[in-house]
């Protein structure tokens, strides 16, 4: 038995045979004929020096050293992949996948893509909404906008907006809830998804530092901040808003953010990508958009008295 590995053709189409455990299926995959990949398994197979599949009337099975070979076999072509995709990546200026929170793209990110896309119509824009930590070298992702605290180890990141949260209303509402002791006997909306960050904003911390005692209880849950942001534009209640997801909100007088008080959070956004991917042209462009259109929303920051949250105890 040689110790060499077999040609490569031989192990994608045992590959392919294992995974659809059918060699019509396979060579139909790999555009080959069942002929041409029964002959690959087999030469895989003199290679060896024992069967991988054993040939039953109308199907195949995987005899010992096939289900032994199969798993590493399907993650090597896999890796394999992924890193084609990636080096072809480095030459691709054409397209940019980026990826964020659905909260964060669908109520900052695609109301001001249109805008970026004029200014660069030979980029093609693509978006993955998801809250999973996105791994560069495997995801097929070229620039990723977190929110949390970090830190983002061996990657270039940069802070683009700073977070804070004061209480936010619609303006029929804000006409009966003039003073912040009216919150006392307003419904108050929560958001669940803040939770993971370590010192915690939520009415508890605004109505400590407004000095109104705790807050009344209950009132509406949302796992999202945004659908929690379009019920109190509805008028269903108050909410303790994130001003990165109701600027245009704000902008717009959907809703109205009446009290001086804000509660500045630890946690932050950053745009992030593999160190030197920064640099180049289309990505650049876009962190530079990204970064010029969080430096517009500062000027919302003035009339308002900050408290920073890990300076809060109670």
């Amino acid at each position: 038995m040689s110790t060499r590995l077999p040609p490569l053709t031989a192990l994608r189409a045992f590959e392919a045979a294992a995974r659809h455990m059918s060699f019509a299926a396979a060579a139909n995959e790999l555009n080959v004929t069942p002929a041409a990949l029964s002959f690959q398994i087999k030469s895989l197979e003199d290679h060896l020096g024992q069967p991988v599949f054993r040939r039953l009337n109308r199907a195949v099975e995987l005899t010992k050293a096939g289900r032994l070979l199969a798993p590493a076999t399907s993650e090597g072509f896999a890796t394999l992949n992924a890193a084609w995709q990636n080096v072809q990546r480095l030459t691709d200026s054409q397209t940019l996948t980026i990826t964020a929170g659905p909260a964060f793209t669908a109520k900052w990110l695609a109301p001001r893509m249109f805008d970026f896309a004029q200014a660069h119509p030979d980029i093609e824009l693509r978006f993955s909404a998801t809250l999973r930590l996105i791994d560069f070298d495997r995801d097929e992702v070229d620039v990723a906008i977190r929110f949390g605290e970090g830190p983002d180890i061996g990657l270039y990141s940069q802070d683009i907006i700073h977070e804070w949260m004061t209480p936010m209303m619609s303006p029929e509402m804000a006409k009966v809830i003039r003073t912040p002791e009216d919150l006392r006997n307003a419904t108050l909306l929560h958001q669940d998804d803040f939770k993971f960050i370590k010192q915690s904003s939520n009415w508890n911390t605004w109505f400590h530092e407004q000095g109104l005692g705790p807050p009344p209880e209950g009132g509406p849950r949302f796992s999202q901040s945004d659908h929690a942001n379009d019920a109190a534009i509805a008028g269903t209640g108050v909410v303790l808003g994130r001003y990165s997801l109701t600027e245009r909100a704000l902008r717009d007088n959907q809703l109205v953010a009446p009290f001086p008080l804000a509660i500045a959070v630890t946690a932050r956004y950053r745009i992030v990508c593999p160190e030197g991917v920064e640099n180049r042209p289309h990505i650049k462009a876009f962190i530079d958009w990204v970064l010029k259109e969080a430096a517009a929303m500062h000027k919302c920051r003035e009339p308002r008295r900050f408290v920073d949250q890990k300076d809060i105890r109670f």
